[in-house]
């Protein structure tokens, strides 16, 4: 019989394969590294597969007590080490026993040793897992983040009405109104009563600053903060926006898209800050007048709206060409340019 090289090959791979495989040792359920090693678990602690978690414990206090580092007195050289060995293997025990679903997985183990890469997967997934539920990890992480962002948003906003304070139209307008309140007449008071210009002042200067934080009205990043708008509120309300959104959604396309209605102003401004494309907190930042401007010019209609931006897009470009700051400008960073290194003559 002629045997082809080919055939002779998948023969020998064969025979290895047989060889390797009878070569391996028969399966046994304790395995080095795994719990107890090549100890079984209960025979460390004393105590039968049918003990209770009381009489674990039991066992495991008695152990500790006797092979405790603290208070084992080794009676020849070298009985300290094997007493530590001893009671890190009683903890381990104890640990691989008092928890259910790592006794279950351990006598699993005892029962069905063959399934040795189950065991190692088992074993480490419960070693690796983290102590803590991610959920808690996730909740305080996103309660940390939303803390910090009301404080940032209320720093913002305190810095707004300090500048706002400061600017003349909104004083001037702010005091007129505590004067008409009554908030700012400056009666003489006597006796113990009397207070120094200087606390005076700083009532004045409060009761405007109250007015101002009450009747402007800041949009954008340094509007007033709210809780209904940090993250953890925004998370556990994305339900009802969401379902809200659907419904709109639903009632907008069946209004305008099956039963064919007209646009209202509410529609229309809509689809105005949708072409172009700005969030409802910058769309509302904008001035009445330009809102009308928009509504005058159609400007829901797509078409509308990119003859629209175009002519600004062309009357931004005549005004930059025309505007002598960006003619000198232009010179600047043709002739020298931001890399000049030189003395400013002023």
């Amino acid at each position: 019989m002629v045997v082809f090289p080919e055939r002779s090959r998948g023969l020998w791979r064969l025979t290895v394969l047989l060889l390797s495989v009878s070569s391996l040792p028969a399966a046994t359920a304790l395995l080095e590294g795994l719990y107890c090693g090549t100890e079984v678990c209960y025979d460390v602690l004393g105590v039968s597969r049918e003990a209770s978690k009381a009489e674990i414990a039991r066992a495991y206090r008695q152990l500790a007590r006797r092979y405790h580092p603290d208070r084992y007195r080794p009676e020849e050289p070298g009985d300290e080490e094997n007493s530590h060995t001893k009671f890190l293997l009683i903890a381990t025990a104890y640990e691989t026993l008092k928890d259910e679903d790592s006794r279950r997985d351990y006598d699993y183990m005892l029962d069905h040793p063959e399934e040795y890469y189950q065991h190692y997967y088992a074993y480490y997934r419960r070693r690796l897992a983290p102590k803590v539920d991610v959920r808690i990890v996730i909740l305080v992480t996103i309660c940390a983040i939303s803390a910090v962002q009301y404080v940032s948003w209320c720093s913002s906003y305190n810095k707004a009405i300090n500048y706002l304070v400061t600017v003349p139209k909104y004083r001037i307008q702010a005091t007129e109104i505590a004067k008409q309140q009554g908030l700012l007449s400056r009666t003489k008071e006597k006796g113990k009563n009397r207070r120094s210009k200087e606390e005076i002042r700083e009532q004045e200067e409060e009761v405007i600053r109250d007015i101002i934080k009450n009747k402007i009205d800041i949009k954008g990043g340094y509007q007033k903060p709210s809780l209904s708008d940090i993250l953890l509120c925004q998370m556990a309300l994305f339900p009802f926006y969401l379902s809200r959104y659907v419904a709109w959604y639903a009632r907008w396309v069946y209004r305008f898209t099956v039963c064919r209605e007209e646009y209202g102003e509410e529609e229309k401004l809509y689809l105005i800050r949708r072409n172009m494309k700005l969030s409802q907190a910058q769309f509302d930042s904008l001035e009445e007048n330009a809102k009308q401007t928009f509504l005058e010019k159609q400007l829901w209609v797509r078409e509308n709206y990119e003859a629209y931006r175009k002519e600004r897009e062309e009357e931004m470009k005549v005004k930059l060409a025309t505007d002598p700051k960006m003619k000198r400008y232009r010179r600047w960073m043709k002739n020298e340019g931001p890399g000049r290194l030189t003395f400013a003559d002023d």
